[in-house]
């Protein structure tokens, strides 16, 4: 038996989200039904987390589980015949059968587009959230320090969140921007359900002035989600790389 670590990258927009669901296209389940094709096997795949319907991908990371005598390297080529267009597996190879996709993290990174100008681009829309209102730029790059370190999140996880402990830890926040595109940039030991959408939510309430300045330690604070911002729609974010060491 062979442990077979898989990276992918995949557009998000006609998915249900990651995990499989009975009668909707899911990413788990078309890259599930590529290795039966290419091995005859039904595995149950194993990723880093789940993105939700219309998330991306530039690094997500699963494993499974396989007899197959394909040497490891070449079956992210063998998968990818029989994958849709929208997703591509990166890289394949053989890994230590106690290695587990999910389990195993150590860090994650999201990254999250704004696209923030008067009138739509037509080119962006699948890929960012499209934000007509003038944001004040300087003032998000200053506040979405506050997400930095050790905090309980509750305030910024949706109350559908399954996690019993919400405490994370950020080591890196960053907002960066280029021409009318603004874009996040957090990496973190984990993130709960929805967490990163509200507080780009959130940081764009404070661009708008509907949150005022220094806000978000009180909002932390509260563990009170109806104090944080809204939630960001899906198409700005993308899971651009998992850690294990």
């Amino acid at each position: 038996m062979k442990n077979i670590k898989i990276i992918i990258e995949y557009d998000g927009t006609n998915y249900s989200g990651w995990q499989r669901q009975l009668n909707q296209d899911t990413i788990q389940g078309e890259i599930e039904k590529a290795i039966f094709k290419l091995t005859g096997e039904n595995v149950n795949l194993i990723g880093s987390g789940r993105t939700d319907a219309g998330v991306h991908a530039l690094g997500q990371t699963a494993n499974f589980i396989t007899d197959v005598n394909i040497p490891p390297d070449k079956i992210k080529f063998g998968l990818n015949a029989f994958l849709p267009h929208d997703i591509r597996i990166l890289d394949s190879e053989e890994v230590s059968l106690d290695f587990h996709s999910r389990y195993n993290v150590k860090r994650k990174i999201y990254k999250y587009l704004i696209y923030n100008r008067a009138v739509k681009n037509p080119f962006w829309g699948r890929y960012s959230y499209y934000f007509p209102q003038r944001l004040n730029y300087e003032l998000m790059k200053r506040e979405i320090k506050y997400f930095l370190g050790a905090h309980d999140f509750t305030s910024f996880s949706s109350p559908k969140s399954n996690s019993k402990d919400k405490n994370r830890i950020i080591y890196n926040a960053l907002l960066l921007k280029d021409g009318d595109l603004v874009m996040a940039v957090f990496d973190g030991n984990g993130f709960l359900y929805n967490m990163v959408r509200i507080m780009i939510g959130t940081l764009v309430d404070i661009g708008r002035g509907k949150i005022a300045e220094g806000q978000i330690p009180f909002i932390m604070e509260s563990l009170d989600r109806q104090r944080a911002g809204h939630t960001a729609p899906p198409q700005g974010l993308f899971l651009e790389k998992v850690f294990y060491e």
